[in-house]
């Protein structure tokens, strides 16, 4: 997330070993004295102090360890010995907590003492689909205590899914004086004051990104709180806060921010307002559009803007996203920019085949396109035509109706996996598929990390043959050997598990609703897969025996998600007792405040290694 200090850096910051004594160094260990023996040259010799071994050992592994950079590599350094283990603490300047309860701030804090940069992880994924009840947890609150004390240098956070209050800003804002990063991802809790303060305070901000966070309307104008003088600002997204700006102000702050290159604009910033900020910072490399629409009573004067020379001027924009109530007849302002365009982001707009093909025919190095399905197989086919260097697709649903036929297709993504070979990573939402679509990716696009297929409708089969869709997701785990993450969807039985337990060995991330058809299947997954980090299941028909089948399994996990299954509160208070270092949270529907019925709604366990939290809701049991 930073870049780590220098190894001369960390040298210097070390106190660890007590200086030494130059007189008694010199006696015990130059062997000049009478007492040891010497050579014939000794007395010309000029005194010199040797450091301890084990200060030279330490020394030198902390040097070497500065380079490791990667979680993996350093969490592997951590377990060879106690002095690695000590060494790769003190050389950490960037930490990753995967689930806010896995370990407590206290703990975190007291082994790694030279933090700069912290991400921190809270609700599962599921929460994002209103699954999780509200008020659940993931507080930021005792985070940022902990921090305050053991971090006074630190300058970068990073939070998703966490519960962060107006109240946790301003501490952050007023505790580290070198500040220079906050990105909030799926956050909620907090508004427009917290907002105002880190603006107001951290006077070395380089970045603030708001990702698909929910921030409350406080009435309060935070875009003026920047300083009036020059900023450090390089990234300001907020197009997921939904309330008015202050226009003016903002463009100020555009003005005065001469190192920013990322800007994403809610949709309360009008194509007239937005032509305004790129004539004033033609540097951006990534652009958020806002509304891409006209402001309400100055229709005709946005459309005689010439946003095709504000556009061509911006000639660093590789990122573009935005156009949340796009204005169509302005959509050709944006072809000068295309043919530098990796990242292209049309989830919000609902845009035809025939709109998006003046665009996407020239965007030729594109890696990253998020469409709607308002594009069609026809559109998606223009993609394949054009996009030979793509490495994600994302085609979200305009309308996710289970009951209606969908605009993308078996057609679409075929032409995508014979277009795209170089495709790593898709998310796809349809109404119908095909075994042979699926197999065709599995062959065209074999270097596959990420595939996640979402046939909405439940038990959805091949709706050529009415067959499952077994053989599709089980070429998908033959013959892409780097797939790491699977979202399983459609008419499943038992045998799709089977291949993902016999195949997929470094798969860590396994999504499954309404799939299955006994325990078995799960129990080829959790006995298959050793390299799962984290398993989430809803509505499928696995019970106890399924559960217990992952015991010697679920300490390497990071959390296992269970909802609408066919577990007993027997079966869970098994696991608890069987693994004792492992937190069994039985999550009862919101507000419900008594289990009712014979089967728990919710089940997410988790490894910890400080136990259950203090911060339990009553809707939660932890066993």
């Amino acid at each position: 997330m930073g870049e780590d200090p220098s190894s001369s850096q960390m040298s210097e910051d070390d106190d660890r070993s007590p200086p030494l004594d130059p007189i008694s160094s010199n006696k015990a260990r130059n062997c000049s004295g009478s007492g040891c023996p010497s050579s014939s040259s000794s007395s010309n010799s000029t005194d010199y102090t040797i450091p301890y071994p084990d200060q030279v050992l330490e020394n030198v592994l902390e040097n070497v360890l500065c380079f490791l950079t990667a979680r993996q590599d350093r969490n592997a350094a951590s377990l060879v010995c106690k002095s690695w283990y000590r060494a790769e603490a003190l050389t950490r300047s960037e930490l990753f907590i995967g689930n806010c309860y896995a370990v407590s701030p206290r703990r975190a804090t007291a082994r790694f003492t030279r933090v700069r940069a912290v991400s921190i992880k809270g609700k599962p994924r599921f929460a994002d689909f209103n699954l999780m009840p509200a008020h659940w947890g993931a507080h930021f609150a005792p985070w940022v205590s902990a921090m305050a004390k053991a971090y006074p240098w630190l300058e970068k956070v990073y939070l998703k899914r966490m519960s962060v209050t107006d109240d946790d800003l301003a501490l952050l804002a007023e505790s580290f004086p070198g500040f220079k990063e906050l990105v909030l991802v799926c956050c909620d809790g907090f508004g427009t004051s917290g907002l105002a303060v880190v603006a107001s305070k951290c006077r070395q901000l380089r970045v603030l990104d708001l990702i698909e966070s929910e921030v409350i309307d406080d009435d309060v104008d935070w875009i003026c709180c920047f300083p009036e003088s020059q900023t450090c600002l390089e990234s300001l997204m907020f197009d997921c806060v939904e309330c008015h700006i202050n226009f003016e102000a903002l463009e100020r702050l555009v003005i005065r921010s001469p190192s920013l290159k990322k800007l994403r604009l809610n949709r309360y910033v009008s194509i007239g307002q937005l032509h305004r900020l790129m004539v004033r910072a033609p540097q951006l490399t990534h652009l958020g559009t806002g509304s891409f629409s006209s402001s309400e009573g100055n229709a005709q004067g946005d459309q005689e803007l010439d946003c095709v020379s504000a556009f061509a001027a911006c000639k660093s924009i590789v990122c573009l996203s935005g156009f949340k109530e796009i204005f169509v007849d302005q959509l050709p302002a944006i072809y000068p920019v295309c043919a530098n365009l990796t990242n292209l982001n049309f989830s919000y707009a609902n845009i035809s085949a025939e709109q998006l093909k003046p665009v996407i025919r020239n965007c030729h190095k594109l890696q990253t396109f998020w469409v709607l399905d308002s594009v069609c197989d026809e559109g998606l086919k223009a993609v394949a035509a054009t996009c030979k260097e793509l490495r994600e697709l994302r085609v979200f649903p305009v309308d996710p109706r289970e009951d209606i036929e969908g605009p993308v297709s078996e057609i679409g993504f075929q032409a995508i996996s014979e277009g795209c070979r170089k495709l790593q990573s898709i998310l796809y939402f349809c109404q119908r598929m095909t075994n042979e679509a699926v197999k065709a990716m599995s062959k065209n696009c074999p270097d596959l990390v990420v595939f996640r297929l979402c046939i909405m409708g439940r038990h959805r089969p091949d709706h050529v043959t009415g067959e499952s869709m077994d053989e599709g997701f089980g070429a998908i785990v033959m013959n892409c050997k780097k797939l790491t993450r699977l979202a399983v969807s459609g008419l499943l039985t038992d045998q799709a598990f089977s291949y993902i337990g016999q195949y997929g060995k470094l798969v860590r991330t396994l999504s499954v609703a309404f799939a299955g058809d006994s325990d078995m299947a799960l129990q080829y997954v959790l006995e298959g897969c050793p390299k799962l980090q984290k398993l989430e299941i809803r509505d499928s028909p696995f019970g106890d025996s399924a559960l217990r089948s992952g015991l010697h399994h679920y300490y390497n996990m990071r959390f296992l998600w269970m909802s609408s299954c066919l577990l007993t509160p027997q079966g869970c208070r098994d696991i608890a007792r069987a693994l004792p270092r492992l937190v069994v949270e039985v999550i009862k529907s919101d507000q419900q405040q008594v289990e009712t019925g014979e089967y728990v709604d919710i089940l997410y366990m988790y490894r910890s290694l400080d136990g259950q939290r203090d911060d339990i809701p009553k809707f939660v049991d932890i066993l």
